[in-house]
């Protein structure tokens, strides 16, 4: 398997993949797609004005509907692309370019949320260390939400074990971003972790 991160193979591959990307969720949103589902979850666990990161945060569209509903948004994405394009479509956020695998912020998150397969996209020596700092940056009584998909080089049980390898324990485990509650037939999960 390789080391390298994901995101960046396919941009070494194909320079304009960041630009599809973008593209292709301009598309979902103008056909009517629903993409706030995983930032309804994240709402629905926080008070108003609650401090949240967007680990992985792409074009924005997680932080950018969180900072619409009056919390405070931080958002960081390795690819400066997406980052601009966040920047220019939700304002209301702090974006910023960066590795997950060095993150190091000044500020404690009452959340921090990895959608979008962000973690099957990392680097596999990297697993453990972005889950680590993740867990370093919660407030006190904070959580860590992450949703990815099977099938894509990260079995569920090894992001489990890399978890508690970080310090997390799991609190909630579901198949979806819609509250379906996680089966061993699961094609999805969805964890809910906080320090151990």
């Amino acid at each position: 398997m390789s080391d390298q991160n994901g995101w960046l193979k396919l941009l070494d591959a194909n320079p304009n993949h960041s630009q599809w990307y973008i593209d292709r969720f301009r598309s979902m949103a103008e056909a009517g797609a629903d993409l706030a589902g995983e930032a309804r979850m994240v709402d629905a666990m926080l008070p108003r004005g609650a401090r949240v990161l967007d680990a992985g945060c792409g074009t924005g569209r997680l932080g950018g509907y969180l900072a619409d509903a009056g919390h405070d948004v931080v958002g960081v994405d390795l690819d400066p692309a997406l980052i601009a394009e966040a920047q220019r479509n939700h304002p209301g956020a702090r974006w910023l370019a960066g590795d997950l695998s060095e993150l190091d912020r000044p500020e404690r998150f009452d959340l921090i949320v990895s959608a979008g397969n962000v973690m099957t996209f990392v680097a596999p020596s990297t697993r453990v260390e972005i889950l680590r700092r993740c867990g370093r940056h919660l407030a006190e009584g904070g959580r860590l939400v992450i949703g990815f998909g099977a099938g894509r080089g990260y079995p569920f049980d090894d992001f489990l074990a890399d978890a508690a390898s970080a310090g997390l324990t799991s609190d909630l485990l579901l198949a979806t971003w819609d509250l379906r509650p996680f089966t061993p037939e699961a094609d999805f999960l969805v964890a809910v972790l906080r320090p151990a």
